[in-house]
């Protein structure tokens, strides 16, 4: 695979940025996606939606004495859900530089609280926001504000956590699974980080302490003993030294490795402490080091990163994005919706015998001109209906009619392919042969019949 177009999947979604890449290399390309102008405005879907807890109380109460007003606002709730996910997957598609959706998207996995728990749009976009205006902050910065939505205290039932009645979810996933990592704290510390917890509820623009709830008791936590809240529980976790690799390990995992080398987490890990958990600066040593080896093929691609692929590659117009957000759920990869607090597995989930059979079919319907993007989806309760608007769709493969045979396959197989063995090429050959002329009638059928066989090889899956 051409190494531009390999770096371009993995900072991004598609091959769109490899030109970008080769014509101004990594470091610049890296300073670029940086620097990129990003909005916080809230979409109008999302403002017609209820915003405080005071609103949602009320819309609650009210709709107590209504069933079928309370089936009609439930339905609302559940379309705004859906045009949240499309309006997220239209900014992945757009962005020139879209690392930043990625990495928001990274720590949206790192830091999970469902739509389907928290039940409130707003907060889950609030969620959403913090983790893309942070995306290439600090990582104790981020986990003091991530801690600290409605979202994060809804799902993780910390509003349930009060004196003499605790509930230590949000303690545990706080040390498990975003920061230390399991076997670097005791249960002692998960009971008593639940202590420091304690009232930490839901507010108007974030979580908030109720006094009334809160306990005031010193305790022992990760050696330090005192009366902590949650921004003092979270300092002193960043001065545990495993706090750098369970990160870094996941970034990894992300972005170019489904199984990294402990040599390497325990190298970026390293750096990542000495800069202070700043990601940008982990994020560019990473990406440059990396980018000259030749790692081709040693990652799974997600079902993002696969179907944006191929939209790219086939120039599909994309008439509605909530097309592709119901693909990928039915890959397993359900924005909004991972299956538990663990997040999506990643690495070999994506790419079961079901999952492969499922792409092979999409690719196959594609390339034969059936509707794909150009659909209306409409959600109710757990139910997704679709219909096609169109009959047709035309895609258009770009490739270089003056070229040969194997020119072409070689194009290709830059772009789709981490490796080409010598049954591939011969196969590939067989597909176009020796006496191709591009200029002849039927060309572009010929080469996107060779695309089709290409995009369903195991070799299209990986990066």
């Amino acid at each position: 695979m051409d190494k531009y177009t390999l770096w371009s999947l993995r900072l991004g979604y598609s091959a769109k940025q490899a030109k970008i890449i080769k014509a101004v290399g990594i470091n610049s390309f890296l300073e670029n996606s940086f620097a990129q102008e990003f909005s916080l405005e809230i979409p109008e879907f999302i403002q017609n939606s209820p915003k405080s807890f005071k609103e949602l109380q009320a819309i609650r109460k009210k709709l107590k004495s209504s069933p079928e007003e309370a089936k009609a606002v439930l339905k609302k709730e559940q379309q705004t859900h859906s045009d949240l996910k499309a309006w997220w997957i239209g900014k992945m598609l757009e962005d020139e530089f879209p690392l930043r959706e990625k990495m928001t998207c990274f720590w949206h996995n790192h830091y999970v609280a469902t739509y389907q728990k928290v039940k409130v749009n707003n907060w889950v976009f609030q969620h959403n926001q913090i983790l893309r205006e942070n995306a290439f902050g600090n990582f104790k910065v981020l986990t003091k504000k991530i801690i600290q939505t409605n979202a994060m205290v809804t799902y993780l039932d910390n509003t349930d956590n009060r004196r003499g009645n605790l509930n230590e979810n949000l303690s545990r996933e706080l040390l498990e699974l975003f920061t230390l990592g399991i076997g670097n704290y005791s249960e002692e510390d998960i009971k008593n980080g639940a202590k420091g917890l304690a009232g930490l509820g839901i507010g108007e623009n974030g979580a908030t302490y109720r006094k009334f709830f809160e306990d005031g008791d010193s305790f022992s936590y990760l050696g330090k003993s005192g009366n902590f809240k949650v921004d003092q529980l979270i300092d002193i976790i960043f001065q545990q030294p495993k706090v750098p690799y369970l990160i870094t390990r996941k970034i990894l995992k992300w972005f170019i490795y489904d199984n990294p080398t402990e040599e390497l987490v325990q190298y970026y890990g390293s750096y990542f402490k000495e800069v202070d958990f700043e990601i940008k600066p982990l994020l560019t040593k990473i990406f440059t080091e990396e980018f000259s080896k030749p790692t081709a093929g040693s990652k799974i691609k997600n079902p993002l990163e696969y179907i944006l692929q191929l939209i790219q590659e086939l120039n599909l117009p994309v008439k509605n994005e909530k097309a592709i957000a119901f693909f990928i759920k039915d890959q397993g990869m359900d924005l909004f919706n991972q299956p538990n607090v663990k997040g999506w597995d990643g690495g070999n989930s994506w790419l079961t015998s079901q999952i492969f059979l499922q792409r092979n079919t999409i690719v196959d319907a594609i390339c034969n001109g059936r509707p794909f993007g150009q659909r209306r989806l409409v959600k109710d309760d757990e139910m997704m209906e679709s219909t096609a608007q169109n009959n047709s769709i035309t895609v258009k493969l770009n490739w270089n009619k003056n070229q040969n045979n194997k020119q072409i396959i070689a194009e290709l197989g830059n772009r789709l392919l981490f490796q080409i063995s010598e049954n591939d090429q011969l196969d590939f050959e067989k597909r176009l042969k020796y006496d191709f002329d591009g200029t002849s009638e039927g060309s572009d059928n010929a080469v996107l019949r060779l695309f089709n066989f290409m995009a369903k090889l195991p070799e299209f899956q990986l990066i």
